[in-house]
């Protein structure tokens, strides 16, 4: 089994190829081969003793992309995208990495299989609940329709769109993740419109001051990186008659306020930890964050054997135990 994963150095990514190096697995079959692919050098992860690939370039570009194919992995997790706030401030690169790279991929792998022999690989793509834009129902089902209010939304909705058609004429075999946002991500914070509700619990944990630019009654729903890193593993796993025709799936998260979050917080590290958020109202990010989707109904995914943390308290508790060794610092 040869897997590749595109935007390799990212933190999804390096879990990603850290956890099926770790398994020698992937989809239930052994690994032969694993090929990591960013514009920075992804790590080397240990405990795999067959070859790892280490590719430093810019996969969305056509050139890159055909290469890839080439290599005819069997399973491809494509990762590699900028995200909602970069996209949204920088229109052409947001349209080029995140869906010329898409369309590029697809369009390579059809390439390779008619000029080289047949070739249908895994495609697992990650989206996002960013393609479902207001107003919004109490709960959003995968049928509620897709009309995203952000440029990284729209990438990503046509990034669907184009997996649903050629894995229908057969070119792949596709399936596109939505991700609810993902948290507590480790490490500085990163240019994500949403990257506060990380911020809010990471930066107190390590008794540092975090800014919170929305209210205390901002609505959304979220998993663990760990979490993240399983959704793309048992998509991976999910065959053509198991899917059927609707490929693209929200995941399943714990649906909380940035109040609840705060809460959680409060229960796990004490009083001391909550006093280190400071109100900075934003109203660009609060702009941003009022045209997300907040609650969704994953009943199709949940049935297809999808699992996510039961509450915030649990996420917190995952990060504690994946990134800060089992204990809170001090």
């Amino acid at each position: 089994m040869h897997v590749l994963i595109t935007g390799a150095a990212g933190m999804i990514g390096q879990r990603l190829a850290a956890r099926i190096a770790r398994e020698g697995m992937c989809a239930g079959r052994p690994l032969s081969r694993l090929t990591l692919t960013d514009v920075v050098a992804p790590p080397r992860p240990a405990g795999f003793d067959g070859p790892i690939d280490i590719r430093t370039e810019d996969s969305s570009s056509a050139a890159i992309a055909t290469e890839l194919a080439a290599l005819r992995p069997d399973i491809i997790f494509h990762l590699a995208a900028i995200i909602s706030g970069e996209a949204e401030r920088d229109f052409d690169k947001g349209y080029r990495i995140n869906l010329d790279g898409m369309r590029n991929l697809l369009e390579a792998i059809r390439q390779e299989s008619a000029k080289n022999g047949l070739y249908v690989p895994k495609l697992v793509f990650s989206s996002s609940s960013g393609i479902f834009g207001a107003p919004f129902p109490p709960a959003i089902s995968d049928e509620f329709h897709v009309t995203p209010l952000t440029s990284y939304g729209a990438q990503k909705a046509i990034g669907e769109l184009l997996l649903a058609d050629y894995s229908r004429r057969g070119f792949v075999e596709g399936v596109g993740i939505r991700f609810p946002s993902i948290v507590i991500r480790p490490g500085k914070p990163n240019a994500s419109a949403g990257g506060f509700f990380s911020g809010i619990i990471r930066e107190p944990l390590q008794g540092q001051e975090a800014l919170l630019p929305v209210g205390d009654d901002v609505l959304f729903t979220h998993a663990s990186p760990r979490s993240a890193v399983g959704f793309l593993l048992h998509g991976a796993s999910l065959t053509r008659e198991q899917l059927g025709l609707r490929i693209n799936l929200s995941m399943p998260g714990v649906c909380v306020t940035v109040g609840e979050q705060i809460e959680a917080l409060r229960r796990i590290a004490g009083d001391r930890a909550v006093k280190l958020i400071r109100r900075a109202p934003d109203p660009a990010a609060a702009d941003i964050v009022k045209g997300w989707p907040t609650r969704f109904d994953a009943r199709r995914a949940l049935s297809l054997g999808f699992r996510a943390e039961q509450d915030f308290d649990e996420i917190i508790r995952v990060h504690i135990e994946d990134d800060l060794g089992g204990r809170l610092p001090n």
